[in-house]
């Protein structure tokens, strides 16, 4: 009930007091969906079963008996995520057409808090990337690529350029959920992270993107890429939301082994947080190589932000980040080749016409179900897992693993209470661009600031913090200690709030703004 009435929200306050029906604001985000078709930020979009969904909330609300803060909350959905007679994807040949029997354990939460689903996201082909531009749905625009502050600062040489090629990426690989929130077509989305793909899209489009502690918030339904370091991720448009949601989602789950046995209680965070007894670290192996002149200006200024509040602002060391990219590399790969085993073309899935042996059936369906850079990610995996490779590479990796959770754990040890980092090493870069590199090699580039906090387990928070002189968004990172999602959330809310990052300015989303949603930074339901 405290939670409850902590929540003060323009969408949820407008709900309860009936100034909007759960079914007016899921027609308008249909609508919306339908009018940003072009970002092709969703593979399906569930609009029959949405409205039936948004019926039933609005009776529960006349009865006065909503479900939770979530009730008629219009949210989106990963494709990776199994929802029961709605089709999941991967963006994978070799799922289309795969109707789940089951909902994934956090979409089932979802909906038993009364939540709208409207759809599912876009991705790259099984999470594995980090632009959303390899899926076999075709890639995803970034919505600030339309935005009044790109086009502003942009200069094509002609209108016909500006429309094919200026548009920029939105990182990956849950670009569809980041670009669904910052194109206001939901208010909350779920997506993946596994070395990134949650905060990564967060910083550029512009949204608040948590990765919570492993283990925290059930992978029971998570399609795996890899086990050991898979978190569902949570995308909104402001830290309390993103608060909102983990209380929702967190907690044991007797179907996933790997969730913590205590019981998780939901939070509010205060309205005016105090940063000054905090300790705050700034790790020096974090000035990594590429990263841009701008973003390292903004990390200066945001740990200056915690100087001038009275927090302690101390440099720190990883000794062990410069390992972290190759290691995480082998063993992201080892157990992708394990995870895609189970895809053969037997029990679900593509299969090929191929009839000559069941051999040949096997490697005809991979062959036809996974694109080039799967394909690749087995073939390495398999190779380090091989018997005369696999001291060499898998278990010495394991070794490494260890030696960097134990370097963020003696820095937290030594009292510091927060790491503050970049997200990326630049803003979104123009597709066209991105293209121009392998999926190998961007990832490598593009996880290198978020992978070691999956690989230690550890809870981490993309905060939207300014716009770059191109007029795109660039965030920074913060990194907590193990369950302690209350202390990193609080800091993120009391930054978000010195930093009044601006709102997109997207034409198509304005054409729909008729009161309730007023896109200011709090349009959100907390």
């Amino acid at each position: 009930a405290a939670l409850k009435d902590a929540l003060r929200s323009q969408v949820s306050a407008a709900l309860k007091e009936g100034r909007v029906t759960p079914t007016e604001l899921c027609q308008r985000c249909l609508a919306l969906i339908k009018s940003t078709k072009f970002l092709n930020a969703y593979i399906t979009v569930t609009e029959e079963t949405a409205l039936k969904q948004a019926e039933e909330s609005e009776k529960r609300r006349k009865r006065g008996q909503p479900l939770g803060i979530l009730d008629g909350i219009p949210i989106a959905v990963k494709d990776n995520f199994n929802t029961a007679g709605i089709e999941t994807t991967c963006a994978s040949n070799m799922l289309k057409g795969y109707i789940s029997p089951y909902n994934a354990t956090v979409v089932q939460k979802l909906l038993d808090q009364g939540a709208v689903l409207l759809g599912k996201t876009n991705l790259d082909e099984f999470a594995m990337g980090s632009g959303s531009t390899d899926g076999v749905f075709g890639p995803v625009r970034n919505p600030w690529s339309y935005s009044k502050q790109y086009k502003e600062k942009s200069v094509p040489k002609s209108h016909s350029e500006d429309e094919e090629y200026n548009w920029v990426i939105t990182g990956g690989s849950s670009g569809g959920s980041a670009a669904a929130v910052s194109s206001f077509t939901c208010f909350a989305a779920l997506g993946s992270d596994t070395g990134g793909s949650t905060r990564n899209p967060a910083a550029h489009c512009g949204v608040v993107g948590l990765k919570p502690t492993y283990g925290l918030i059930s992978r029971h339904g998570l399609i795996p890429l890899v086990n050991s370091m898979d978190v569902p991720g949570i995308l909104t448009r402001c830290v309390d939301d993103a608060a909102v949601l983990l209380g929702s989602l967190a907690g044991h789950d007797p179907k996933d082994s790997t969730t913590v046995q205590d019981d998780f209680k939901p939070f509010e965070l205060p309205d005016l947080p105090d940063v000054s007894k905090l300790s705050i670290g700034i790790p020096k192996e974090y000035h990594a190589p590429g990263l841009s002149s701008e973003i390292l200006a903004l990390w200066s200024k945001a740990a200056d932000l915690f100087k001038n509040a009275g927090a302690k602002v101390v440099e720190v060391s990883l000794p062990h980040t410069r390992y972290s990219i190759v290691c995480y590399h082998v063993l992201c790969t080892a157990e992708v080749a394990s995870n895609m085993a189970r895809f053969d073309g037997l029990e679900y899935g593509h299969r090929s016409d191929v009839k000559d042996s069941t051999e040949s059936m096997y490697a005809a369906t991979r062959r036809e179900g996974f694109n080039d850079v799967v394909r690749g990610r087995i073939l390495s995996g398999n190779y380090f897992l091989l018997k005369q490779n696999y001291e060499k590479y898998f278990v010495k990796a394991q070794k490494v693993r260890r030696l960097i959770a134990n370097d963020f754990g003696k820095v937290f040890g030594s009292g510091v209470d927060i790491l503050l980092t970049p997200t990326t090493l630049s803003d979104a870069v123009p597709y066209t661009e991105f293209i121009q590199e392998d999926n190998r090699t961007r990832s490598a580039q593009d996880d290198i600031l978020t992978q070691a906090a999956n690989m230690a387990g550890l809870p981490a928070i993309n905060v939207p913090t300014a716009l770059s002189e191109r007029g795109l968004p660039v965030g920074l990172q913060f990194i907590g200690r193990s369950f302690q999602e209350k202390q990193l959330l609080t800091v993120a809310k009391w930054f978000e709030k010195q930093v009044q990052f601006p709102v997109i300015q997207l034409e198509e989303a304005e054409r729909h703004d008729n009161g309730v949603f007023q896109h200011q930074k709090s349009a959100s339901f907390s």
